[in-house]
């Protein structure tokens, strides 16, 4: 297994980018504990995808408690634990929130966002992989998920525009931009290897990681 000096890895990107496959893969190199969104345990997400404006507001706070719940739990676990790789960042949880509730629905997933994110531990690297609408929307195709089946192009732009925004502001940890449109995350050797060493270079700051082709 590879070493790394990071403690708490984050990958990130919209539905399809392949953040939980980068993750898993992540976890194994580094012999981590691998911390993922269990989207399957949201009973209202399938709702969701049907119907955004009635199953919003319940399906957004489940995430938030259950994603809470699990920082709570790393930041409670003994500092000598082994590094921690996971396919969320919290403080990205607000985008969906400001995406798909109403005013006043807002205005109660913040009173609750407040009271649940405090002194929640900050990532040593966040991992943002960037895909375009028609790319993800391959990809959720072919794993053909059927909580997924109702999402369409519109929401899935407002996703990847509301993603760019807030990565666009982000300063609270280093931030690698990864161009994900062509590469395979799942079995490309290649490309992850590629990527890896990107990742194990990592010190501040932000950069941009464009994988080249294999020959290049």
């Amino acid at each position: 297994m590879s070493k790394t000096t990071l403690r708490h890895i984050v990958v990130e990107g919209p539905i399809g980018a392949g953040k939980t496959t980068l993750a898993r893969r992540l976890a194994d190199t580094f012999n981590a504990e691998l911390v993922l969104e269990a989207a399957d345990e949201n009973p209202f997400l399938e709702r969701f995808y049907q119907d955004p404006r009635h199953a919003a507001l319940p399906t957004q706070l489940f995430f938030l408690f259950q994603r809470a719940r699990q920082l709570q739990a790393m930041r409670q676990a003994d500092l000598f634990a082994p590094v921690r790789v996971a396919d969320f960042l919290m403080d990205k949880d607000p985008l969906f929130a400001e995406l798909t509730l109403e005013p006043d629905e807002l205005r109660l997933y913040e009173q609750a966002y407040e009271q649940l994110t405090l002194e929640l531990p900050a990532p040593d690297l966040v991992i943002y992989l960037q895909a375009p609408v028609e790319v993800l929307q391959a990809r959720i195709a072919k794993r053909g998920r059927a909580a997924e089946r109702g999402i369409g192009a519109d929401y899935l732009l407002r996703v990847v525009e509301a993603y760019a925004r807030f990565f666009y502001h982000f300063d609270k940890a280093p931030l690698l931009i990864v161009n994900a449109a062509e590469i395979d995350l799942s079995s490309g050797e290649h490309d992850y290897q590629q990527l890896l060493a990107q990742v194990q270079s990592m010190r501040s700051g932000r950069h941009f990681f464009n994988p080249l082709p294999i020959g290049l």
